[in-house]
């Protein structure tokens, strides 16, 4: 019973992520406006007469999210079933369901009256939220014959503030990454990592403001993680997960700003574009990650 709910789980996760990245492709395509203003609909049918590739790429992202939305309603209701005396539990399946139920929302929102760059930033933020209440409750059910032992992890309080802080920062990241995508302010700046790199000077508009906020914000949590990564190899060693998970985070977020200067040089190549936003995706998952067994750790603490 427990390995099929495994495998659920597993789906839940990938099709969250397949979400995040369908999301990030309808952004860069201009797919937004594939269907009109009609939804769920295309052009108020279920069947469009006249295909487009637009259409397909925003039709399709519904689809997938109405299958993902059904998974993560099962996975929800088999957790609970499973495992509802753990408040993990609650609070990941409420999180979950929660976060896909308004990311649609703003979703259909946007398609039948438009927003502002602003509000739209916003969506891909929470939909990441959702994704990662979902990895949280698959590890969890992972893990769940692990529970019972209490002192499961230790961690000194300065890393479990740094866990938190560097998470809450990553998700601002995040959303100023959003709002270029949505002010289409991506090429503003045609070098990296300065605006311009033969003249620097100070942004001259809102949207290299933007572009450069991004950049400097991402820089931050690059040099953030580094220190957390050598504190991790310095101090827990004997934690395996703290160990290597703080390498694998500073991959990811290397991965990231690699990638974020591609994105320039092959002026907004698809592959690499989406290739940024899995790897912010990863991290984010994996930061959530370290939040949840941070803690446990505090739990384990008072005890």
């Amino acid at each position: 019973m427990h390995q099929r709910l495994k495998w659920i789980s597993v789906l839940s996760t990938f099709g969250m992520l397949g979400l995040l990245i369908g999301g990030a492709l309808v952004t860069k395509t201009d797919s937004g406006d594939g269907c009109g203003t009609s939804w769920p609909l295309c052009h108020g049918k279920l069947f469009p007469d006249q295909i487009t590739p637009e259409l397909l790429i925003e039709f399709s992202h519904r689809i997938s999210t109405g299958i993902v939305f059904l998974l993560v309603l099962l996975l929800s209701y088999w957790s609970i079933k499973q495992f509802g005396r753990f408040l993990e539990t609650k609070i990941l399946v409420t999180l979950s369901l929660s976060f896909i139920i308004i990311q649609s929302l703003i979703g259909a929102a946007t398609v039948i009256w438009g927003q502002s760059p602003f509000f739209l930033a916003l969506h891909f933020g929470i939909s990441l939220i959702s994704f990662a209440a979902v990895l949280l409750l698959t590890i969890f059910i992972f893990e769940i014959e692990k529970i019972p032992s209490p002192k499961l992890y230790t961690i000194d309080r300065k890393m479990i503030f740094h866990t938190y802080a560097v998470t809450i920062y990553s998700y601002i990241v995040i959303y100023t990454g959003a709002l270029v995508r949505h002010m289409d302010a991506s090429m503003i700046c045609p070098d990296w990592p300065f605006c311009n790199n033969e003249q620097i000077t100070l942004p001259r508009n809102m949207y290299e403001w933007v572009q450069m906020g991004h950049r400097l914000a991402a820089g931050i949590i690059f040099i953030w993680i580094l220190y957390l990564m050598i504190k991790a190899i310095r101090n827990y060693k004997h934690i395996s997960v703290i160990y290597y998970g703080w390498i694998a985070a500073f991959i990811l977020v290397l991965l990231q700003v690699i990638s974020g200067a591609f994105v320039i040089f092959t002026q907004l190549n698809l592959i690499v574009t989406l290739l940024h936003a899995l790897f912010i995706s990863c991290l984010f998952g994996l930061l959530s990650y370290f939040v949840f067994i941070s803690i446990r750790s505090s739990k384990n603490n008072r005890i």
